[in-house]
C-alpha cells in the first residue's frame, strides 16, 4: 500500500464524500496524480465504511463538510436545474425534428412534459372507488345530449 500525500488524501476524501464509487476515485487519482491505488485503499478514506473506521479526525471532518456542501449546493450543478434540462431537451427535440426522427421527437416532448410536472400523466379523481348510492352514480356519469341547432345546417357525412 503506497503512502499518500495529504493532497491526494484530501482529493480521495472529497471525491468519496461526493458519492463517487471507489473505482471512480481510483481512476481519478490515476489521471490527476499519476498514482495507482487499490479500491480497498481508497475505501479506507470513507468514514461511513467499515474500512474507514480508523480514519483521522481531520479527514472525517473534511468528509462530512464536503458531503454537507455537496448535498446543499446542487444549484451549482447545471443538470440539477429544471430550466437547464428543459433547454437541453428543447435543443434535442429541435434537432431530432429537423432530422425527421419523429419517434425520438415524441419521446423528447414526453420527457419535457414529465419534467414540467405531470403534464403528460393521465389522472383520475377517485381511482377505482366503488360508487355507493344511485345519486352518486348519477353525478359520476354525466350524459350529454346535443340538440340540433336550427340555424346551422347539418354537415353531410363523407
Amino acid at each position: 500500500m503506497a503512502v499518500l500525500r495529504s493532497e491526494v488524501k484530501a482529493f480521495i476524501v472529497q471525491a468519496l464524500a461526493c458519492f463517487d464509487t471507489p473505482s471512480q476515485v481510483v481512476a481519478a487519482v490515476k489521471t490527476e496524480f499519476g498514482i495507482e491505488i487499490t479500491r480497498q485503499q481508497c475505501e479506507t478514506h470513507d468514514p461511513t465504511k467499515f474500512a474507514g473506521q480508523k480514519l483521522g479526525k481531520t479527514w472525517v471532518d473534511l468528509f462530512h463538510a464536503a458531503r454537507k456542501r455537496f448535498r446543499e449546493e446542487t444549484t451549482d450543478i447545471p443538470i440539477a436545474n429544471r430550466a437547464y434540462r428543459l433547454r437541453g431537451l428543447g435543443r434535442l427535440a429541435e434537432k431530432a425534428e429537423s432530422m425527421r426522427n419523429l419517434a425520438l421527437t415524441a419521446q423528447l416532448y414526453e420527457q419535457a412534459a414529465k419534467e414540467v410536472g405531470d403534464a403528460y400523466v393521465n389522472r383520475r379523481l377517485e381511482p377505482e372507488k366503488p360508487l355507493g348510492s344511485h345519486a352518486d352514480q348519477q353525478h359520476a356519469v354525466a350524459e350529454y345530449t346535443l340538440e340540433p341547432d336550427e340555424n346551422v345546417p347539418a354537415a353531410p357525412y363523407l
